[in-house]
């Protein structure tokens, strides 16, 4: 252990991290490293125990236990994966692998939605996938990710990137303009909250420093891979924002939380953080790279929060709030990538240039994950206020055959709508009157040949799995609200008694937004039947 540490840091904080470089080079943890761990960071084995069986992505193995094998192949079991035979793809791979080299299982969203089913083999992603094509790059023995061409920092200095963060720290502008501007500009936090950024620069500024910022890249909303698009194309646009931000509200440190999932993007972020180091636009240690694990409740901020701290991924309750009390108790600025990746477009080239490029009354341009039943699956940057019918039509239709029947506005928090609302304005507010929202601005599209009752409980199956199990409204109302779902009949009163609790009494927006989808689905498709030939009324609100 002494060996793969070296002369890193022996910091609580960092104990992912360095269940990470266990997991990486043993493909488990046994209990002879984590005690190895845990006595060289000072931590009790119990505290390195929960951290580690937290995270879905750390094979823990007990003394006597078998390791897993030597490779994983993980199929996507979400949404649109689900609708694109992930079913029988998962089957299929498991009746053709040998188990005692091969393990086969089910994951959660890999963010790789717009090429369903997906799987990952290792590290390496097989997009489309078939058991043929799987099987051959398990034969291969590519176990690796592939990095994608994408804008380096040269070619971002040639086009002139970092002039917006040049002049900020130069004294050309003065932060309250800048701020001002975020504001004029409508821009809002696009990682499904909607938060003006303007306002939230302000808050955390009126808090004493030392401050510090998190940039949360755990997109793991399934539907959602709008941040992977753009950090795998131009990264350097996003640290601009990013650098803007923190110089706006006087951050001493950023730390960006990536997910797990995206092994390319960590490459690309790890690379270029040392070539911005090496340029002298920032000093070595001003951002910090923090590696996911695979749990989806981390995308929400304080657990984001808990988890850069090195403990289990627990949403806080509040107030108070991070902008108060944040990362290692300090007032902290979060924001996701997409909403930085637009601050230096803005500062080039006006608050209105922005707010100008929304239609129906909303502000500023959206990245929009479209995929489901279209012929071309995809990111679409389209107007703040845009609707789902003229997303489809960008999307290049519906595919052959398939009629548009419902789709999900905000991934699978959002809820499920039909197809006659599809003329609704999409933006923050909008879905209100209908018991839904953007959020994340992941659209899935269904047709006639996808059984609401289905999707609703594939969505209920992901919460059931990725609640952090903290408080109990939530992490027994998934278990629940799955089991009254799969009835062939559904119970209308005890469905509502059971969303109304959880979204009362839940710590944080998982359990609050989970029932979004069964009650969505009982108001607008109350004349199809549960299960296909069940006997009894069919599902109604």
């Amino acid at each position: 252990m002494r060996e793969l540490l070296g002369d890193r840091p022996r910091r609580h904080d960092l104990l992912i991290e360095y269940l990470h470089l266990i997991q990486d080079r043993y493909h488990c943890i046994s209990s002879r490293h984590l005690r190895a761990l845990c006595d060289e960071l000072k931590l009790p084995q119990a505290a390195g125990y929960e951290v580690a069986t937290f995270y879905a992505h750390f094979d823990v193995v007990k003394e006597g236990e078998t390791p897993p094998p030597p490779t994983t192949i993980r199929v996507c079991d979400s949404i649109t994966c689900a609708i694109k035979g992930a079913d029988v793809l998962y089957e299929s791979l498991r009746a053709g692998v040998n188990p005692a080299q091969v393990r086969v299982v089910p994951a959660p969203c890999m963010g790789r939605c717009d090429t369903a089913p997906v799987c990952e083999v290792g590290h390496y992603f097989v997009d489309h996938a078939t058991p043929e094509t799987v099987e051959q790059v398990v034969e291969s023995g590519r176990r690796e990710t592939e990095i994608p061409d994408y804008k380096g920092l040269a070619a971002y200095l040639a086009e002139g990137g970092y002039a917006m963060l040049k002049e900020c720290r130069s004294g050309e502008r003065d932060v309250q303009e800048v701020i001002t501007e975020m504001g004029d500009a409508g821009l809002r936090g696009l990682g499904g909250a909607g938060f003006p950024a303007g306002k939230k620069w302000q808050i955390v500024r009126s808090y004493p420093g030392p401050r510090l910022m998190t940039i949360n890249g755990d997109e793991g909303e399934p539907g959602t891979f709008k941040d992977r698009y753009y950090l795998e194309r131009n990264p350097h646009q996003m640290f601009e924002g990013a650098l803007i931000a923190a110089w706006a509200v006087e951050a001493e440190r950023i730390y960006l939380y990536m997910r797990d999932e995206y092994p390319a993007v960590l490459h690309i972020l790890a690379h270029e953080i040392a070539a911005l180091e090496k340029s002298g636009l920032i000093d070595k240690g001003d951002i910090e790279l923090r590696r996911g694990a695979g749990a989806y409740i981390c995308g929400e901020e304080s657990a984001m929060i808990e988890s850069i701290e090195g403990k289990r991924g627990y949403p806080r309750n509040r107030p108070p709030y991070i902008a108060e009390v944040g990362l290692f108790g300090r007032p902290t600025l979060n924001h996701n990538v997409e909403t930085l990746y637009w601050v230096p477009e803005i500062l080039k080239k006006g608050a209105k240039w922005f707010a100008d490029h929304g239609m129906n009354g909303g502000k500023g341009f959206r990245s929009w994950s479209v995929s489901g039943r279209v012929r071309k699956p995809g990111v679409i940057i389209a107007p703040a206020g845009v609707t789902v019918n003229e997303l489809i039509e960008r999307a290049g239709g519906m595919e052959d055959g398939q009629e548009f029947k419902a789709y999900l506005p905000g991934g699978a928090s959002g809820g499920i709508l039909p197809a006659y609302l599809g003329d609704v304005p999409l933006d923050f507010g909008t879905l209100d009157k209908y018991g839904s929202f953007v959020g994340s601005h992941a659209i899935v599209v269904f047709s006639q040949q996808d059984r609401i009752a289905d999707v609703a409980i594939n969505l209920l199956r992901f919460f059931k799995s990725e609640s952090c199990g903290q408080c109990t409204p939530c992490r027994v109302g998934c278990d629940k609200a799955v089991a009254l779902l799969e009835r062939d009949d559904w119970d209308d009163d005890l469905l509502n008694e059971l969303a109304q609790t959880m979204r009362d009494a839940s710590i944080c927006g998982l359990g609050q937004a989970a029932p979004n989808a069964f009650i969505t689905a009982m108001q607008f498709f109350f004349d199809e039947p549960a299960r296909p030939g069940a006997a009894g009324r069919p599902a109604s609100y």
